[in-house]
């Protein structure tokens, strides 16, 4: 199968290596030679309740590799021993945009096309980490005329009028991404692939006693004390590393558990997962009608007074998120209530080190302030946005401190700070906001001083804590 590889095309700031195979050899750092990664394909098949539903278990084709499929077991589920060990660190983004050009099995033709080896990619399909489209997306602006050529022949319209699968849909309609998720599907000529093949990682998952974490357990859901360096629901490119599918098998669930909300990655605390489509549903009902309260603890590195903070958060997806005191059409209102706020010792070194909380050069590191928050509207970031906005950054948080640092050595330096500047036209402004959003956003590896300590619904009728947050299990 010869391959048409758009990754320049769809690139959008990806990185691109010539020498994949090299690479996905330190990526996985399985202790296999590619042959025997090759055997082991081809010897063992994942079983799958059904196109959409996964299962927690691989099956061995045959029973003389039964071992082979189900390691040793570590907290109550299989070790997995492909992607595994774990990389303490994420490598950089890669992305490949394909477009298939002779029909075949999915694994056969990605190997192929992207020169790796055969285990390798049937674990990025497990992790959720392939997807495809039966026409190839609309190019960027910035394409080459080649590029675009090469998206015209796969979309012309007698092209497309040959494919009985499109048939009744739109282009738009066929344009649209759905996860792979058997090594074996077959993918036809003109078939869109988009790979990941550096998954985002969360090694905490193979650290916790996930059953500790368990709060509550009932017919309709799961309350989970989360860990920081975890993720609610799965990434984009990762299904498999999340609190939902850890949990799911920590309690021994056939089926796994559905998430209902979400929490930052480096945030911990309650989180409810549903057991059941219909409670799911239901539980997004009682969000929606405001009937869901949330308590959370934040170290902040300043003292915050007690009351209610209002901003507006700029409508658009990016991180970090930009917020404003004064209001701005279209910006979305942000609102907390600072409940209370005591003076506490900043964290130990020996306690930072564990929870791996990371230097982002706060100045006064004597005293942090341990506050109290009812969080009365839930935007992303909202919380570490709007305490970074009054110069009360979370500890550890080094997307936000560093931006806080920088407006209060250099005020004005925040497009959108208390002290902001006035640009002379719209031009200067947006290149204003382009350079801060360039400079601070770095995401925190594990953990920062932030906890989701309550959560409650139905009037209080449903009411559960978390356990103590990490700051206060100081080494002694």
């Amino acid at each position: 199968m010869r391959s048409v590889s758009l990754t320049s095309i769809f690139a959008n700031g990806c990185r691109n290596f010539s020498a994949p195979v090299a690479l996905v050899r330190t990526l996985a750092l399985a202790p296999v030679s590619l042959s025997e990664q090759h055997n082991k394909l081809v010897q063992r098949t994942w079983s799958y309740r059904s196109p959409n539903r996964r299962t927690f278990t691989c099956e061995s084709a045959k029973p003389d590799i039964s071992r082979t499929a189900t390691a040793s077991c570590v907290n109550g589920y299989p070790e997995y021993d492909r992607l595994l060990p774990c990389p303490s660190q994420n490598m950089a983004p890669r992305i490949e945009h394909l477009v298939v050009r002779k029909g075949g099995c999915v694994l056969e033709y990605i190997c192929e096309a992207l020169d790796l080896p055969p285990q390798f990619v049937a674990d990025l399909i497990y992790f959720g980490a392939v997807y495809n489209a039966l026409v190839c997306p609309q190019p960027p602006p910035n394409a080459t005329p080649e590029q675009v050529n090469v998206f015209k022949e796969v979309t012309a319209p007698s092209v497309l009028k040959k494919r009985a699968s499109i048939k009744g849909k739109t282009v738009r309609e066929a344009q649209k991404t759905f996860r792979i998720t058997n090594v074996n599907q077959f993918v036809e000529a003109g078939t869109y692939l988009r790979v990941h093949v550096h998954p985002k990682r969360f090694p905490r998952c193979y650290e916790i006693n996930w059953k500790s974490r368990i709060i509550a357990v009932t017919e309709s859901f799961v309350v989970l004390d989360k860990p920081s360096g975890t993720s609610v629901g799965g990434t984009t490119d990762n299904i498999e590393e999340s609190c939902a599918t850890f949990a799911s098998r920590a309690l021994g669930l056939k089926t796994p558990l559905m998430t209902t909300h979400q929490i930052d990655n480096c945030t911990e605390g309650c989180v409810v997962l549903a057991r059941t489509k219909e409670y799911c549903s239901v539980f997004h009902g009682k969000i929606r009608d405001k009937n869901v309260k949330k308590l959370y603890l934040a170290l902040a590195a300043a003292p915050m007074p007690i009351g209610v903070i209002i901003h507006y958060m700029r409508p658009i997806n990016m991180t970090p998120r930009l917020v404003s005191e004064d209001f701005i059409e279209g910006w979305h209102l942000c609102k907390l209530d600072i409940l209370e706020c005591k003076k506490v010792p900043w964290p130990s070194f020996v306690t930072e080190e564990k929870y791996c909380i990371e230097n982002c050069q706060w100045l006064s590191k004597d005293y942090a302030y341990e506050c109290k928050i009812s969080l009365l509207t839930g935007r992303t970031h909202q919380i570490r946005a709007q305490l970074a906005a009054c110069g009360a950054p979370i500890v550890g948080d080094s997307m936000y401190m560093p931006a806080a640092i920088a407006e209060i050595t250099n005020p004005g330096v925040n497009p959108f700070g208390k002290c902001r500047k006035h640009y002379a036209s719209e031009n200067d402004k947006t290149v204003a906001i382009t350079q801060w959003i360039g400079r601070h956003g770095k995401e925190p590896s594990v953990a920062i001083g932030l906890q989701a300590c309550q959560i409650s619904w139905d009037d209080g009728n449903h009411i559960y804590e978390a356990r103590s947050p990490w700051w206060r299990c100081q080494e002694a």
